[in-house]
């Protein structure tokens, strides 16, 4: 007797269940759980970490995040008026800001704010200084793309209505329509700083002493010290989603609020 179509189906998600948990238990078998303790959860070997990992690194990646995403959100949303003026020359240099800043690697970026610019022009800038310029130069290219977008989604009846009752239009645009924007694009803009968060790990490049370490740096070196294996980078990854996870679930509530609202 022939299966029908939901049979088959049911049968072929339990096929796949099966084989997921037969390529687990091989895993399991396979592995040699005490290397792999004591190669990346040596909780004796970490606890030299603390609390400076806590109080140093996730503080100072941190900080850094908050710095980069400010300067970015500033540079963005300028950049995004820019792309939206009448006046060519102002898009043209948005334009090619933009494209600019997409297109090359953060690093070099960082290279070029930490070392090539004291260099070239004798301007020296303290770690956090260089960390806000270059993360937020990189960082208002994608800003500047989502708030256009979300300046473009605000209906244009609302300015129509602003000028009509007399406002000025920049006012206008401050007052009612950058808000509404804001509030459009909030989701994608906190994944923006998940993205910045991620990217502190590129600070190492300028250089710093052990009190500007970041997480991924105070890593790095704990990967000399005695019988730590590859916990310390273990550690520093599993501080990084203390960030990044708790974002996601604001993200997520975002998103599922806007839903909300467009219903």
């Amino acid at each position: 007797m022939a299966l029908s179509a939901r049979t088959r189906a049911r049968y072929w998600r339990w096929a796949q269940y099966a084989l997921l948990a037969a390529i687990v238990v091989a895993v399991a078998l396979a592995a040699d759980w005490k290397q792999i303790g004591a190669s990346f959860f040596n909780v004796e070997a970490a606890k030299v970490l603390f609390p400076d990992i806590i109080t140093i690194a996730l503080r100072n990646t941190i900080i850094y995040t908050v710095c980069a995403f400010i300067a970015g959100s500033l540079l963005g949303l300028l950049l995004a008026l820019m792309k939206m003026s009448s006046v060519p020359v102002w898009r043209w240099i948005a334009t090619i800001y933009i494209e600019f800043f997409r297109g090359v690697p953060a690093l070099l970026v960082f290279a070029a704010v930490g070392i090539g610019i004291p260099l070239a022009f004798e301007i020296r800038f303290d770690l956090i200084a260089s960390v806000t310029i270059a993360l937020g130069l990189v960082s208002a290219a994608y800003v500047a793309e989502t708030l256009r977008a979300g300046l473009q989604a605000v209906p244009a009846g609302q300015m129509e209505a602003a000028r009509s009752l007399g406002m000025p239009s920049w006012r206008a645009m401050t007052s009612i329509i950058i808000p509404q924007a804001f509030r459009i694009v909030l989701p994608p803009l906190m994944n923006e700083f998940v993205v910045l968060t991620k990217d502190t790990s590129l600070v190492y490049i300028i250089g710093m002493s052990a009190s500007q370490f970041e997480l991924t740096k105070m890593g790095q070196d704990g990967l000399q010290l005695p019988n730590m294996g590859l916990t310390s980078l273990v550690l520093a990854g599993a501080l990084y989603l203390v960030i990044t996870i708790p974002l996601g679930f604001v993200v997520r509530r975002l998103e599922a609020n806007a839903a909300k609202t467009k219903r």
